[in-house]
């Protein structure tokens, strides 16, 4: 998709991130993919506060959101203290209404540039255990499953299992 632009999200986006992520919660239920998320789940209160300590990232297309990403700098509820040496992307999602299949990769790739660009070296990410499917699509991406994670705390819901993945990203000059 050669007409997504990426930038960062700010406060005037927050409703916007809010109903592109219970889309794809919707777009997932109608997909018998269950247990991962809810319409309503997460407010932008949930959005603002990964702002602060984090990043969320929009990809726009002719004006209009159409995907978005979480990137935080660290996730000890799913890896455990770690050396700053990774990105942790989470909620990777698309409005599979107006993108053409394969933009979920783009915005995968724009986030691990991103992650490069910092300075670390590898990008990490945690999808539910038991999603076959997911799970396939990073491996396909260039991940490799490194573990797993039982119980996670979550927002607006109960503790998860979750695969972790991992993927080396050469380190950009800064």
């Amino acid at each position: 998709m050669n007409d997504l632009r990426f930038r960062r999200a700010e406060d005037a986006d927050l409703a916007a991130v809010v109903r592109l992520r219970d889309d794809a919660a919707r777009w997932m239920l109608a997909r018998s993919v269950t247990g991962q998320w809810q319409p309503g789940e997460l407010d932008e209160n949930h959005f603002r506060r990964i702002m602060e300590r984090g990043e969320v990232w929009l990809a726009e297309a002719h004006g209009r959101v159409v995907g978005a990403w979480e990137l935080w700098w660290e996730d000890e509820d799913a890896w455990g203290p770690q050396p700053p040496t990774a990105g942790y992307v989470h909620r990777l999602m698309v409005d599979h209404g107006s993108v053409p299949p394969g933009t979920g990769r783009h915005l995968l790739g724009a986030a691990e540039h991103r992650v490069a660009g910092a300075g670390r070296a590898s990008v990490r990410l945690d999808c539910l255990a038991g999603n076959a499917r997911l799970t396939a699509y990073y491996v396909d991406a260039g991940y490799r499953i490194v573990g797993h994670k039982e119980g996670k705390p979550q927002p607006g819901g109960t503790p998860k299992s979750f695969t972790l993945l991992e993927k080396p990203v050469p380190i950009e000059p800064v």
